[in-house]
């Protein structure tokens, strides 16, 4: 079942903001992954007023509480998945669309000596492919 990010951010008793609401409702759905400019043309639509800034300020916000992704996919421009349980990713290397994948496999775990002394938070599981329209053109 699909919990929307507006609706885990009244349920944690987060204030809820014009502005936060705004980017809340611009990251909702399912297979949901914008840039930052992408979710404040959304966010614009929403709330006329809002800045570029406050969107990225929402948006660090949001991530650093958990409640979003910040998908840093190699060679694209960093991505926002409102989707927090665990779920791999498949992306268009061509076009860069991206897809979640929930499967339930897991990244492998890091073995300790591996681990450099860091505490691990997340691994990810990102394939890599060629979409149908990609291919076809």
């Amino acid at each position: 079942m699909h919990t929307s990010l507006l609706d885990r951010l009244r349920l944690h008793g987060y204030r809820l903001t014009a502005q936060r609401r705004a980017v809340a409702e611009a990251l909702d759905g399912i297979n949901v992954h914008l840039t930052a400019d992408e979710v404040h043309a959304r966010a614009a639509d929403i709330l006329p007023e809002i800045s570029r800034a406050t969107v990225y300020s929402t948006l660090h916000e949001l991530t650093e509480m958990g409640e979003i992704l910040e998908l840093g996919i190699e060679g694209r421009s960093k991505r926002y998945d409102p989707t927090t349980s665990p779920h791999n990713h498949l992306v268009c290397d061509s076009c860069g669309v991206i897809h979640d994948v929930q499967h339930g496999v897991a990244a492998p775990e890091l073995p300790l000596n591996e681990a450099h002394g860091m505490a691990v938070r997340r691994a990810e599981v990102v394939y890599h492919a060629t979409c149908g329209t990609c291919l076809a053109s």
